[in-house]
C-alpha cells in the first residue's frame, strides 16, 4: 500500500504469538492486522492505514464529525477487545499511528520501562465498571414508606416546606453514604479501584452518583459481578440503579 503509514490498536503480552484468525475487521479501508514482534513476549497489533483516509490533515478536518469518530471507535475498540484472553493488554488510543513499522517498535523500546510497569500493574487482569443513578422520586417514596406517617397537625405551608427540604437533605447525605459504602466494599474485590469525575458524563433519568472502574484478577471476574450485581439489587429498593459492565480492556488503569 502506497502512502500509507502504521495504525496501532494494541500492544499484546502472551506466552505464545496471538492468533490473528477470527479476529475483527478493524478501520475501513485500513490494511489486514499484523503483528510487529517487540521481543519474544510482547507484540504490537497494527495495520497499514492510507493516507489520504488517515492522514494527520484528514483526522485533523473530521474531528468534529461525532459520527465519523464514534463509528471508527467502536472499530478500533472491537479489536483491542478480541485480545482480552492475554497476559496482558495495552489498548492505544484512537488514531495511534506512526509513519512505519520501525518507528512503531522504537516507540515501544524507548518507553519500555514505563510500559514493563503497566503490563505488571494489569497483567491477568480486566476492568470492570460500575455506575450507580438515583431516582429521587422513587428515592423519596421508598424512604417515605419507610418511616411512620405523622398524624396531622394543622402545621403551616412553611412548616411542610422546611419538612421537604429535610427530606431532600437527607436523602443527599443517604446517597453519599450508600456510593461511598458501595465503592469500598467493591474496591476490596479489586486489585485497584479509581473513580471517573460524575460531571463528565450527563445522564438521563436522575443525577450519576458515580462512575468508577475496577481493575479485577480475571479468576475474580465472576465473583466480583456477582457482588456487584447483588448490591445493585438491594439499591434498586430505595431507588437506586446501578449498571455493571465488562469485563473490558484496562483503559482507566494504563496511566501512572
Amino acid at each position: 500500500m502506497k502512502d500509507k503509514a502504521t495504525y496501532v490498536y494494541c500492544l499484546v503480552l502472551a506466552d505464545r504469538r496471538p492468533s490473528l484468525a477470527r479476529r475483527p475487521r478493524g478501520l475501513p479501508r485500513t490494511g489486514r492486522l499484523r503483528l510487529l514482534d517487540v521481543d519474544r513476549s510482547l507484540w504490537l497489533v497494527v495495520a497499514d492505514a492510507p493516507l489520504d483516509r488517515y492522514g494527520a490533515d484528514v483526522i485533523n478536518r473530521r474531528l468534529s464529525d461525532l459520527d465519523w469518530v464514534s463509528s471508527l471507535a467502536v472499530e478500533h475498540e472491537a479489536v483491542i477487545e478480541s485480545f482480552l484472553g492475554a497476559t496482558a493488554l495495552l489498548p492505544m488510543k484512537l488514531f495511534t499511528l506512526f509513519s512505519n513499522d520501525d518507528r512503531a517498535v522504537a516507540q515501544i523500546i524507548e518507553e519500555r520501562r514505563r510500559i514493563d510497569a503497566v503490563m505488571r500493574r494489569v497483567s491477568g487482569r480486566v476492568e470492570w465498571g460500575v455506575r450507580v443513578v438515583l431516582d429521587a422520586g422513587k428515592a423519596l417514596a421508598a424512604n417515605a414508606k419507610a418511616k411512620p406517617r405523622a398524624a396531622p397537625t394543622g402545621k403551616s405551608y412553611l412548616t411542610h416546606k422546611k419538612a421537604r427540604r429535610d427530606a431532600a437533605s437527607e436523602l443527599a447525605n443517604r446517597a453519599r453514604a450508600e456510593v461511598v459504602e458501595l465503592f469500598d466494599r467493591l474496591s476490596d474485590e479489586a486489585a485497584s479501584a479509581r473513580r471517573r469525575p460524575a460531571r463528565e458524563l450527563p445522564v438521563q433519568g436522575g443525577p450519576l452518583l458515580l462512575d468508577a472502574a475496577f481493575l479485577v484478577p480475571r479468576a475474580k471476574s465472576s465473583s466480583f459481578r456477582a457482588l456487584a450485581e447483588r448490591r445493585g439489587r438491594s439499591l434498586a429498593r430505595g431507588g437506586y440503579r446501578v449498571t455493571v459492565s465488562g469485563p473490558w480492556p484496562p483503559y482507566s488503569f494504563i496511566q501512572d
